[in-house]
């Protein structure tokens, strides 16, 4: 998936902690997240599994569909997840293609998207 606007969740685990986050580029920022490259709430409760993601048209839309989940009750996000990704697997090799994980996406001086 190359640059295009897409809301997702992260999770510490299965039932962890959830990070919800919107980006123009998620191959990047959730790289960014894995690597602990940008220091925040991701980074200080190891939140770096991708659960879930929806891309969206347009970076308004994407933004929109964030700000509607995240009045979302906990067990609401939960039951996001768990219809597509019944088993919390890391959704990472899927968005980006890869059998492993990526070690550097594409460089740029910009930290976050």
């Amino acid at each position: 998936m190359e640059r295009q606007p897409c809301v997702y969740l992260l999770a510490s685990g299965r039932n962890g902690t959830l990070y919800l986050g919107v980006t123009s580029d998620p191959v990047k920022r959730i790289w960014q997240h894995r690597e602990h490259v940008v220091e925040g709430f991701s980074d200080r409760y190891e939140v770096t599994r991708l659960v879930w993601y929806e891309a969206h048209e347009t970076m308004e839309s994407a933004i929109t569909r964030e700000k509607q989940i995240k009045k979302w009750r906990r067990q609401w996000k939960i039951g996001l997840v768990e219809a597509g990704n019944p088993y919390w697997r890391d959704l990472w090799p899927e968005m980006t293609g890869a059998q492993s994980p990526i070690r550097h996406p594409r460089q740029s001086g910009d930290q976050a998207t």
